[in-house]
């Protein structure tokens, strides 16, 4: 296993800042070491959650004010790759000036979207309420902030609940993109929100209670739901919330993305009962081989590990924002092992047999740009595979659920 763990490792041949926390350096030493024994049970773990700050940042949800200010600095000044990624999203259908909103009281979602009362609706109006606040920082253009309310206001008029099995994930969906458009508008804009209060009525009584106490699904579900939370969260300034939210997504990492230093078997979720090595290997999609970055839902497909991937991502950058960096931490290198197995095949490596049976469903989606920006442009880590990857899609648009246009927020950026 040892030798299938340094095949697929990432590795970091740029000399990390020498200010990186000692956790850091005891991770790659314990990456270092011989597996430990196999064990019968996965011992389970309760990650140090970090605590809500004393203060929150705002805008502060994934994106800050240090970061769009330099996009829209390079955007103005026709810098790659932000010019090209603004261009990509203002000829988006999400930047039209003409878009009408189409709320629903009750937004029915069945497992994959079937039926789909209201769910592609509700998702693509609030990826577009997020895209009219970008395109409002960028161009000051009042038009794109009044679109970007008119949307949410929409909604917060109307909707009252989510139903149906895939009610959990709709929310965290859509509760992902609402708050990142709320905190530029609400923070940025001089002008008139009147009705704010009553969308952050809606985030506190609709979507909130759907997300904050996660789920026992596969773990993208999980991780989205805390993106969720923890935007929500950031919105209404809810500091019991947050620390709630972050906690569970500690766990629930550590439980996604396997470390050669987990041990024989990866982490669990406790409440999970995933207590000998047979259940653990059917919950991972019957994978039994564990290395560096693999995905408790690798062998199912890349596009739904991509879902996990970003919101990790997400959750760590907005984590940052607040005062709490977990990019040193074992969150930080499980994204890095992720990106970089995954970002390997998805590239065209050829799958070896041990892994996934020797198939792959690829498909990872636009989800690397905030991992990689973190931790290779902030971190100075190089990341051979995961900027290939990155680089090939740019500009990096939108997987019309909850991710978009991150070439234009966080490529290339140092802040």
């Amino acid at each position: 296993m040892w030798a299938l763990c340094v095949h697929i490792r990432e590795r970091s041949v740029a000399v990390r800042r020498s200010a990186l926390p000692v956790t850091v350096t005891a991770l790659l030493l314990g990456a270092l070491a011989a597996p430990a024994a196999p064990r019968a049970e996965a011992a389970p773990v309760t990650p140090r959650a970090e605590a809500a700050p004393a203060a929150f940042a705002h805008p502060g949800v994934t994106v800050s004010r240090a970061q769009l200010d330099l996009a829209r600095r390079q955007v103005n000044a026709g810098a790659q790759p932000w010019k090209g990624a603004y261009d990509r999203m203002l000829a988006s259908k999400y930047a039209d000036l003409n878009r009408v909103p189409k709320p629903r009281a009750i937004v029915e979602c069945g497992s994959y979207s079937n039926p789909n009362n209201g769910c592609t609706d509700e998702r693509e109006d609030a990826i577009a309420a997020y895209t009219q606040a970008l395109a409002w920082y960028v161009t000051r253009d009042e038009r794109h902030a009044r679109k970007a309310i008119e949307l949410m206001d929409a909604w917060s008029a109307v909707i009252q609940d989510h139903t149906n099995s895939n009610a959990p994930l709709q929310t965290g969906w859509a509760g992902s993109s609402w708050p990142r458009a709320a905190e530029i508008i609400k923070y940025t804009y001089s002008g008139t929100w009147a009705n704010s209060g009553r969308f952050a009525g809606m985030l506190r009584d609709v979507y909130l209670p759907d997300v904050i106490n996660g789920s026992h699904s596969n773990g993208n579900w999980e991780l989205s739901m805390m993106e969720a939370a923890v935007g929500i969260s950031v919105f209404l300034e809810d500091k019991t919330s947050y620390d709630k939210a972050m906690a569970r997504f500690r766990t629930r990492t550590a439980a996604y993305v396997y470390l050669a230093s987990d041990g024989a078997l990866p982490r669990t979720v406790p409440s999970q009962n995933l207590d000998t090595r047979e259940k653990i290997v059917a919950y991972w999609q019957g994978q039994s081989t564990f290395v560096d970055g693999l995905s408790q839902e690798t062998c199912r497909d890349f596009t739904h590990t991509g879902y996990g991937i970003s919101a990790i991502s997400h959750i760590a950058e907005t984590s940052r924002i607040q005062g709490q960096d977990l990019y040193g931490t074992d969150v930080g290198e499980r994204l890095r092992h992720a990106l970089g197995l995954h970002a390997k095949y998805q590239l065209g490596t050829a799958v070896p047999s041990w892994l996934c049976g020797g198939s792959l469903k690829l498909g990872l989606g636009p989800v690397t740009e905030v991992g990689y920006n973190a931790l290779h442009n902030r971190l100075g880590i190089a990341m051979t595979n995961t900027q290939t990857l990155t680089s090939q899609n740019r500009p990096a648009g939108s997987n019309n659920l909850f991710v978009a246009w991150e070439t234009l927020t966080h490529g290339d950026s140092t802040v």
